[in-house]
């Protein structure tokens, strides 16, 4: 017997954060997410998707009323596929088919009720830049927002007849690796081009950064497979949320005559900090924050973005900008690996990209769809 419980009260939502630490209890590269990250996603006055959409989250019980699993359940009218297509997200369960079969039954019935006729998992009630796919592949340490599961999460999607609509893949290099010789020979030839020159991003000029920074991307990636033009004042909302993060030595820009042209922004991995906060960030967690940022050495750096403007693309530009900043960050920092946020399967443009950066794949994510018509064609998300 498996009871259903729907998430509602404050014992309830702490059950919704706790089972997962009991179940990874042993799994040393388990990172606690922080519980105010996970609730701000779960709250109508936080999260603007309540707007379009319609999310519940539901803890399953065994008849000795002990948690055996875990899930939250939307839809998103924004969620534009070829068919109406909810949800399933932070799902977690004990290695038991029996009880996942339970769990994504229930889910089906939920979605079903509201018209959907397939659900996409586990996905977040959200953008894709947190809590977004299952881990198949690198079973290590997770970045700050991202989700972590053990290998068994797999079969158990997989037996019960989710399909993977599209793989997420993370890339990876030592800052101390070689570089191509390529970014040295284009770094010679663009720094005798006195209208080049590459500057770091400083605190102390937000409001620059965050233009230069929407210029850069609105025209080069605005267009580019799933882009879209952003704000300048939204981009500074965000610089100044990030400000007590942002490390200058890390996040470069480059000029042609003090036009910016190319970016390429970076951020310690947060997780690397917060794996000592068990999932807490009330005053006292934040005291330790500040202590642990001053005095433990964060040696991951994630890439956020990288852009250059398609008048000065496949020129090598990228070359200048990636040696002239890796050069700096050697000295300056204790960064040691940098790692790409995920990239989606079904965008070549892109991989090409991570490839060109000297890259390799270290992880792999996947995101599954289940059609509840059976007897439908399957097919994999289409390519850019």
């Amino acid at each position: 017997m498996i009871i259903a419980e729907e998430v509602h009260h404050e014992n309830q939502k702490k059950e919704f954060l706790e089972f997962p630490v009991r179940l990874y209890q042993h799994d040393k590269n388990y990172i606690r997410p922080l519980d105010k990250d996970i609730e701000a996603i779960f709250d109508p006055q936080k999260n603007k998707f309540f707007k379009t959409g319609e999310c519940k989250r539901f803890i399953f019980k065994n008849k000795d009323n002990k948690t055996i699993g875990k899930i939250a359940v939307f839809i998103n009218q924004l969620y534009e596929q070829n068919q109406p297509t909810g949800g399933i997200g932070f799902f977690d369960c004990i290695n038991d088919q029996e009880t996942a079969n339970f769990i994504f039954d229930y889910s089906k019935k939920w979605l079903q009720e509201r018209g959907m006729e397939a659900m996409d998992g586990p996905i977040n009630f959200g953008e894709r830049d947190k809590f977004w796919g299952l881990l198949i592949d690198g079973f290590i340490e997770p970045l700050y927002g991202m989700n972590y599961n053990f290998p068994y999460y797999k079969e158990l999607l997989e037996n019960y007849g989710f399909q993977i609509y599209f793989e997420q893949l993370c890339f990876s290099r030592p800052i101390f690796a070689e570089v191509s010789r390529v970014f040295t020979v284009m770094h010679a030839k663009h720094s005798k081009n006195p209208a080049i020159s590459a500057k770091p991003l400083k605190k102390n000029n937000l409001e620059k950064f965050a233009k230069d920074f929407t210029e850069i991307y609105n025209k080069a990636w605005a267009a580019h497979g799933e882009g879209k033009q952003l704000e300048e004042a939204k981009t500074l909302k965000m610089f100044k949320t990030m400000k007590p993060i942002i490390n200058e030595h890390i996040s470069w820009f480059v000029y042609e005559n003090e036009k910016p042209v190319a970016m390429w922004m970076n951020i310690p991995d947060l997780n690397q900090w917060f794996k000592y906060m068990n999932g807490k960030f009330g005053f006292i967690e934040k005291l330790k924050f500040l202590w642990i940022k001053k005095f433990k050495k964060n040696e991951k750096m994630v890439g956020l973005v990288f852009g250059v403007v398609p008048e000065w693309q496949k020129k090598g530009l990228e070359g200048y900008m990636i040696w002239e900043g890796t050069q700096h960050l050697r000295k300056h920092t204790d960064f040691k690996v940098t790692e790409l946020q995920w990239i989606g399967d079904f965008n070549p443009k892109m991989i090409k990209i991570a490839e060109n950066l000297d890259t390799e794949v270290t992880r792999k994510l996947a995101t599954y769809r289940y059609l509840f018509d059976r007897e439908k064609v399957f097919e994999r998300h289409p390519m850019l």
